[in-house]
């Protein structure tokens, strides 16, 4: 049954300042996510807080591309972002606070992407598939201005319900517990490292899946976020989570090439990047 989008997040769209020149971005997993999403072909939503004079102003460029709700806040969440990768530390400097209660949904996927604890456990309506990003649930700060620091996972902040998650080696400690095997099987789990192989664990498997290499990476902001994506469009499409997980990383070392939100790629630009299977080895006369 075809839904009203294909693609719906729900998170803060952030200011993300740059601390190396002061410069100025749209950014957040709730971003970078719809935006992989619309690129790959879908019909995606971001539903975000904030002030909507600055959001309208950051997402100018894209609005072709994705459909934006904004609830109105006193701030936009802002954070400033110091260095890359493994060296990357962050300071929130505004807060947008939580989303408050969304309307009724009708998606294929709904994939909740916290920056700083502010997405709801419950919504009205219909999602096919949920995934989860949790970086922003194991988030702490003091007070504005504050490093950002990891806590661990409150399982209070989960969903009800999710099929996947994604999140970096950085927290695999505080989201073990996404990790620990139920009864019920649990979601599909991929956590990511950088230059490291992803490691991919569903119920009754667990798969390791080498990054593909970026001759020349540029920044690394929302790669996390455009794997996030690619690999629960992968999974829903029906992909095994392997294969899932290496189209996620082609999406990834596409945006890594290249600066910012415009560097996300498109299916062609990702496709070209996927290695071709081995060829079969000659038979014996």
């Amino acid at each position: 049954m075809s839904r009203a989008y294909d693609y719906v997040t729900v998170g803060h769209v952030t200011v993300d300042v740059i601390d190396r020149d002061g410069s100025r971005r749209p950014g957040g997993g709730a971003f970078y996510s719809a935006l992989q999403a619309a690129r790959l072909g879908r019909r995606a939503l971001i539903f975000t807080s904030g002030v909507p004079a600055e959001l309208d102003e950051l997402l100018a460029p894209y609005r072709g591309e994705l459909d934006v709700h904004v609830t109105p806040a006193p701030r936009t969440t802002t954070l400033v972002t110091r260095g890359i990768g493994a060296a990357r530390s962050q300071r929130l400097l505004a807060w947008a606070g939580p989303i408050g209660e969304l309307p009724a949904l009708d998606t294929a996927i709904l994939h909740l992407a916290p920056v700083a604890r502010e997405t709801p456990r419950r919504w009205p309506g219909r999602a096919d598939f949920v995934g989860v990003t949790p970086q922003g649930l194991v988030r702490r700060w003091d007070s504005d201005g504050g490093e950002i620091a990891l806590v661990p996972l409150d399982p209070d902040l989960l969903p009800q319900h999710c099929d996947a998650a994604v999140f970096g080696s950085s927290e695999r400690a505080s989201c073990a517990r996404l990790l620990a095997p139920t009864p019920a099987g649990g979601p599909t789990v991929a956590v990511t490292g950088g230059a490291d192989p992803v490691t991919v664990r569903w119920p009754g498997g667990q798969a390791s899946v080498a990054a593909l290499p970026v001759a020349a990476p540029v920044d690394d902001l929302g790669a996390g976020d455009v794997f996030a994506a690619a690999f629960f469009i992968a999974l829903r499409d029906g992909s095994e989570p392997a294969r899932a997980a290496l189209l996620a990383n082609a999406a990834a070392a596409v945006r890594i090439a290249g600066a910012g939100a415009d560097a996300v790629g498109t299916t062609a630009a990702i496709e070209a990047v996927i290695p071709s299977p081995p060829a079969p080895a000659p038979q014996a006369p």
